[in-house]
């Protein structure tokens, strides 16, 4: 009998996951070592995980009950059992987080903020104006996919032409010491970058291989930075997408993210940035902005958060921002 509800159980959990296409689990498998070690079993086929260790397996179950004992929460986002649920803290921060070169704790140049937010209109998301690519997952150069991002979308406002551009030439080409934002905008404004179908990603940097580059590479003219308060935010990306950096990465909130509107613990020493393509409010009048990743479609909404707006700007999220610059009369250069 007790076989026949074991084949029972695992029969209905088939059939759940087949459906909704993400991991899912019954709270009666957190109940027992061999339960979770099952899950743990489950988990990694599911993401295709090939390793398994006492250590991995540990790491997988304090993740997982925080994950369940925060979504029996009231809280206004959930989370789930993600690619990163068997991760440590310093795997994750070496892989998707930590922009590196400079000092990130100083801020910029503190530009005038804006007159008023009367400026920009109430709700903005460049999504709709086609003016953002599909989000990539690219482990290893967490810096790249937001900046060549924010390229890929003044392109678009400029030109009208959004095209995946090269995060590999970017990796292979890169001439200077420290990677981070800035120096992929100084990359580009010099010589430019293909697209990604020209010069498709492949993961480990390699050689820079200029037969590569094909027909076209998009330029900009350089860099500017955003002021440091929510009027300056809201102004800026309602004229196009910009590139922040925020703590909330080292939080396992965040990286356990699934839904719903963030406002949950920051890591400071943490950092790793991210795309901002807009901004609303729910209905029940809590404002959000509208973040993209690099971690791919299955994390968070489809690779985006909403982060809760605040006037400090949650996570520090205020300290640092950027944006390429682009003109109309810059033209791509035509190979």
């Amino acid at each position: 009998m007790e076989m026949n509800k074991l084949l029972l159980f695992s029969l209905s959990l088939v059939l759940i996951l087949g459906v909704v296409q993400s991991f899912d689990y019954h709270e009666k498998e957190l109940e027992s070592e061999e339960g979770l070690q099952a899950m743990y079993d489950r988990w990694r086929d599911h993401h295709k995980v090939t390793e398994k260790s006492p250590e991995r397996f540990n790491m997988f179950k304090e993740t997982t009950q925080h994950v369940h004992s925060h979504n029996k929460m009231n809280k206004p986002y959930k989370l789930k059992i993600n690619k990163f649920a068997a991760m440590s803290d310093e795997e994750f921060r070496s892989t998707y987080a930590n922009e590196a070169g400079g000092d990130l704790k100083m801020s910029p140049p503190c530009f005038p903020a804006s007159e008023d937010t009367k400026q920009a209109p109430p709700r903005m998301d460049w999504r709709e104006k086609n003016a953002v690519t599909p989000v990539k997952e690219l482990g290893g150069c967490p810096y790249m996919p937001p900046a060549l991002a924010a390229i890929e979308s003044v392109n678009a406002i400029k030109t009208g032409q959004l095209l995946s551009l090269s995060d590999q030439q970017v990796l292979d080409c890169y001439p200077y010491e420290y990677y981070n934002s800035v120096g992929v905008f100084d990359y580009v404004k010099e010589g430019g970058v293909g697209t990604a179908e020209s010069y498709p990603y492949v993961g480990p940097r390699g050689a820079c291989d200029k037969s590569k580059f094909g027909r076209i590479l998009v330029t900009i003219d350089g860099y500017q930075f955003v002021g440091n308060t929510e009027c300056d935010f809201m102004k800026a990306v309602s004229e196009q997408p910009v590139v922040f950096v925020a703590d909330a990465f080292g939080s396992a909130d965040f990286r356990s993210y699934s839904e719903g509107i963030y406002s949950g613990p920051c890591k400071g020493e943490w950092r790793a940035s991210m795309l901002l393509v807009g901004y609303d409010e729910a209905p029940d009048g809590t404002k959000y902005w509208i973040a993209k990743t690099a971690w791919g479609e299955s994390w968070g909404e489809k690779g985006y958060v909403r982060i809760k707006r605040t006037p400090e700007g949650h996570c520090g999220m205020y300290s640092y921002a950027l944006y390429p610059t682009k003109s109309i009369e810059t033209r791509n250069v035509e190979l």
